[in-house]
């Protein structure tokens, strides 16, 4: 399924403009950035999958150069079809989660660190989307714009509803610590003799 998502991020940032594997590349980590990425080790063997099945040819360049890729009608018509697909959910992957459930061997203190590092890049990630925002209503592509602002909102939302989970998680985390649950979520063992 990976692979025909693929398809389709390829095929609709050629749907925007005609673009070298290069360019490609870095208008899908610049403009797709908070919520999709592709690695050159997807997008080329893409390219020339797409290219043998007549959905993009080369225009301008050599074949191993610089040449720009296009999207064919029949590509254009392939890519309607991929987007009317319902949408393949991937399997969530979150490390920051995955720690904090195994959280009691590493302490309320680590995990903490854990958590306000995750805040601090939702922090940053509110601030490049505030300026994609900007930059998207001043561009040239006016009928994507409503479209591509829909995409910029739901990283906005999503980078806030971070800072309120790291927020109430940070709290959480200061009280385990106040109250000594350190390695192993277990209280420090006293050393007075019981009578």
């Amino acid at each position: 399924m990976r692979a025909r998502q693929t398809r389709t991020a390829v095929l609709g940032a050629l749907s925007i403009q005609p673009m070298t594997g290069y360019a490609l590349r870095e208008a899908i980590r610049e403009t797709l950035g908070h919520f999709w990425s592709e690695s050159f080790g997807q997008i080329y063997p893409t390219l020339a999958e797409l290219e043998q099945e007549g959905l993009v040819e080369r225009r301008g360049g050599t074949r191993t150069g610089s040449s720009a890729f296009a999207l064919t009608s029949a590509g254009r018509a392939h890519l309607r079809t991929l987007l009317a697909e319902p949408p393949q959910a991937d399997p969530p992957r979150n490390g920051v989660l995955l720690r904090l459930f195994f959280g009691r061997a590493l302490g309320p203190e680590a995990c903490a660190e854990l958590v306000q590092d995750a805040r601090d890049r939702a922090e940053r990630q509110l601030a490049g989307l505030a300026t994609e925002r900007t930059d998207t209503d001043h561009t040239e592509h006016a009928d994507d714009s409503p479209y591509w602002l829909l995409t910029i909102s739901a990283g906005e939302h999503a980078a806030r509803a971070t800072i309120a989970w790291a927020d109430e998680a940070l709290a959480t985390l200061a009280t385990l610590a106040a109250d000594g649950h350190g390695h192993d979520g277990e209280p420090p063992t006293s050393t007075k003799e019981t009578p």
